[in-house]
């Protein structure tokens, strides 16, 4: 009786995996965000220490301001900027605000409240005000693009408050990290309408590309200068 063997089938070679355009796009974004944030630093430290300075000459309290944001999916980090009003306010009359325009009347329609009225604030100091009106305060918001909780282009930053009165698309945000600027910053600032800026926000994220990134931070300069901006 013949004895039957099995012919040994040698394992198949796995092709390697080419990583995706979009992996390549996240990682040359990644990469571009930690070189611009780290010059940024460094070119921008004699500023940032005069503003410390005078943040906590001109008004009792720390010179940074944290807050605990959402970043992508939905996950929680802490933000840092420079404090721009009193020490130890009350939220109060923002989250009241922000639930006042994202409030749906009966005709399925929210209140076109726009961005302004938030500078319009008694809590704001004056060192506050001028700072909110160049951005200056956003800057140690670098930083955060360093530890990797932002990019330097993306949505605006959510509070959690705001996150639970979004409706549907406008979740579509929390795909990307948030940014240092974004659509809605180079779009008309404070002109829009916070639903206005929800939108953008949305659109930013059909839209992301390395290109429209590069577009925004070019047109990010002048419109923090002249205060101004118009659609990409």
């Amino acid at each position: 009786m013949g004895i039957r063997t099995e012919a040994k089938v040698a394992p198949r070679a796995r092709t390697p995996t080419r990583p995706t355009t979009r992996a390549i796009a996240e990682v040359t974004r990644r990469i571009a965000d930690l070189f611009v944030a780290c010059v940024g630093v460094l070119i921008l430290a004699p500023l940032l220490i005069v503003i410390i300075v005078i943040v906590r000459r001109t008004t009792p309290g720390p010179a940074l301001f944290r807050q605990q944001r959402l970043g992508k999916d939905r996950r929680r980090f802490e933000i840092y900027k420079f404090r721009t009003m009193y020490d130890d306010v009350s939220e109060e009359s923002h989250r009241e605000y922000v639930t006042e325009a994202l409030t749906v009347q009966g005709d399925g329609h929210a209140l076109d409240h726009d961005l302004h009225k938030l500078t319009d604030d008694p809590r704001i100091t004056r060192v506050g005000a001028f700072l909110r009106q160049t951005s200056m305060d956003e800057l140690p918001q670098l930083l955060n693009v360093i530890k990797g909780d932002m990019a330097l282009v993306g949505p605006r930053p959510c509070l959690s408050y705001e996150c639970d009165l979004l409706r549907g698309r406008q979740f579509e945000r929390f795909a990307v990290k948030p940014g240092l600027t974004g659509l809605w910053q180079v779009s008309g600032r404070s002109s829009l309408t916070f639903r206005e800026a929800l939108d953008l926000d949305v659109e930013y994220v059909r839209r992301r590309s390395l290109a429209l990134d590069m577009r925004i931070l070019l047109k990010t300069v002048p419109v923090v200068l002249f205060r101004r901006g118009a659609a990409l």
